[in-house]
């Protein structure tokens, strides 16, 4: 079993903004897939299968910056290894829309990244990054919290997508197939 964690902030206030591109790629695959969702207090959670993988997705509730308890809490419950945690995010220092995908390491300094390595001891889960660029005329914090713009907007959906079909290979093919396949310019 698999344990999908996509990353952002609740509420309407944070939806479709820079920093929730990892719940839009959740959105996606519940939605394709037939899993809705349902909320406990500390995320929103289906569990199904995605091309004969199960598989658990959540979108922590607990704000970006302490997502590392609600991805512990399910990754107990479920007996998930780290190794079987994959963690789709948005990235600052890549392209808007480009995809990479790291089977480990370092945070990068997202914040939300930092939490789930504190929580769960390791760093040694799968992160699916996806590109939203950066603004230096604008503070980071405030950068990540805005909307994407009217040009950004179809290389988003592009980027959901195939970080969505990203997911799929990991699960069905296995991170290196998916490394080769989405970490392409």
């Amino acid at each position: 079993m698999w344990l999908v964690a996509g990353l952002g902030n609740p509420g309407a206030k944070y939806t479709k903004t820079r920093h929730n591109v990892g719940f839009l790629v959740l959105d996606m695959l519940s939605e394709t897939h037939a899993m809705p969702f349902r909320e406990t207090r500390d995320c929103a959670i289906t569990k199904g299968n995605l091309q004969g993988v199960e598989v658990v997705l959540i979108e922590p509730l607990t704000f970006m910056n302490r997502s590392g308890s609600a991805v512990k809490k399910i990754a107990d419950k479920y007996c998930i290894c780290p190794e079987t945690l994959i963690v789709v995010h948005d990235d600052l220092d890549l392209d808007t829309g480009r995809l990479k995908i790291r089977r480990s390491g370092s945070s990068g300094g997202h914040k939300g990244v930092d939490s789930i390595m504190q929580s769960i001891g390791s760093d040694s889960f799968i992160r699916i990054k996806i590109g939203i660029g950066r603004e230096h005329f604008m503070p980071v914090e405030e950068y990540v919290l805005s909307k994407f713009s009217k040009d950004d907007l179809p290389v988003i959906r592009e980027a959901v997508k195939r970080a969505a079909d990203a997911v799929i290979c990991v699960v069905t093919e296995g991170v290196e197939k998916a490394m080769n396949r989405y970490n392409r310019a």
